[in-house]
């Protein structure tokens, strides 16, 4: 089952409200990363690590600054981990 994509927008940004926060979450590009980034945590690690994984990502960029670039950063760094690749490398062999 795939959730659509207004539904994610819609929860996001109730969410957000809720929680006195004053990002649109439901608009920033970061999103998919973190979808993404859920899932390899799921699939790498283990499935509970998923929310666990998401948490500590936005922990980590909220310290940052919480810029979109802190998340980028956070993420490369769970996604290279949770995918057994060195953090900071490039996965391609390139």
């Amino acid at each position: 089952m795939t959730t659509q994509p207004s539904t994610l927008d819609a929860w996001c940004a109730e969410l957000s409200q809720a929680l006195g926060l004053t990002h649109d979450v439901a608009l920033r590009p970061d999103v998919q990363l973190l979808l993404d980034l859920s899932r390899d945590a799921a699939h790498s690690v283990a499935r509970p690590a998923a929310p666990l994984t998401t948490y500590l990502v936005g922990l980590c960029a909220g310290l940052a600054g919480g810029t979109p670039e802190a998340v980028q950063a956070a993420s490369a760094i769970a996604r290279d981990l949770a995918l057994g690749t060195r953090p900071g490398t490039d996965t391609d062999g390139a």
